[in-house]
């Protein structure tokens, strides 16, 4: 497994795998890596001759009042866990490499990134944006894998590939979760005894929320007051936002879902200074027959 620092090798390495016919396929993380990254580059191996993880704790979607500096990082763990898994480079560049002093551009996808986590975290998804079209360009991969657990970033990077004609694929692989049912995370490391006790209220609203709508609840509002009465029962749990969106707009349902639409149930909580996203994501295949 090979350890690329720049960006010039990574485009260079890059461009002999492209030049011998092989498909490429990139994971891209910002490291502290668990089962479910694994899971993703396990998805990579099995579709792709050669696999790319990038390990890059990006600062452009950390706003001033967010946790950058205390991020959880373990580089030593995260490469022995990835030759585990026979990653064939790890691109690790440097803050300094991406995002050089004279460094001015961004990517930018509107109409998508206002909302929900965009609403108390400005610019956070420019940030993201940014780094993965970089990313691309680098690594140019035929396939990028992601985690359906930030169900809103998948949407706006799928939107940004779409608009910006990236001659990729995004592959979204399903929530890897703990034996009780919180999402996996890196920040969960962040949590103590009783705040990880508490977070699998998460889990609880969504599947009461999950469980109505498998009875034919198709109120917006109802689902969303579902997971909000659910949240009010764990006193550690201080949520930022409950909603019940269209999938692909991510706009709120505030009456009747139409058949044939599915919703995307996701929340935001916080215990203590840790956050906390979760979602499912709903479909209504029997009632579109």
């Amino acid at each position: 497994m090979d350890i690329i620092k720049t960006i010039q090798e990574m485009t260079q390495r890059s461009a002999e795998w492209k030049k011998n016919d092989k498909k490429i396929g990139l994971v891209p993380t910002m490291g502290y890596l668990h089962e479910g990254h694994l899971a993703l580059v396990r998805q990579a191996r099995a579709e792709n001759d050669l696999v790319v993880v990038s390990i890059f704790v990006n600062p452009l979607q950390f706003s001033p009042q967010e946790d950058l500096g205390r991020y959880p990082r373990n580089l030593e763990r995260d490469l022995a866990l990835l030759e585990t898994q026979y990653v064939n480079a790890v691109f690790n560049p440097a803050p300094e490499e991406m995002y050089p002093a004279d460094f001015n551009a961004a990517v930018e996808v509107q109409g998508l990134t206002e909302m929900l986590e965009g609403a108390g975290r400005p610019g956070h998804f420019r940030g993201v944006t940014t780094v993965v079209a970089k990313l691309f360009h680098i690594v140019n991969p035929g396939t990028a894998y992601f985690g359906q657990k930030d169900a809103q970033q998948v949407a706006v990077i799928r939107k940004m590939v779409r608009d910006l004609n990236f001659p990729l694929k995004i592959t979204v692989c399903p929530t890897r979760r703990e034996s009780d049912g919180l999402a996996m995370s890196s920040r969960n490391v962040y949590l103590s005894t009783e705040q990880r006790a508490s977070a699998i209220v998460l889990y609880r609203a969504l599947s009461a929320a999950k469980t109505a709508w498998e009875s034919g609840e198709r109120e917006g509002a109802r689902l969303r007051n579902i997971m909000e009465q659910t949240l009010a029962i764990e006193p550690l749990a201080q949520p930022d936002y409950v909603s019940a969106a269209n999938p692909d707009s991510l706009q709120e349902y505030e009456g009747l879902i139409e058949a044939g639409q599915g919703v995307l149930l996701s929340l935001a909580v916080q215990f203590g200074p840790t956050r906390l996203i979760d979602n499912f994501l709903l479909s209504d295949f029997t009632r579109a027959i």
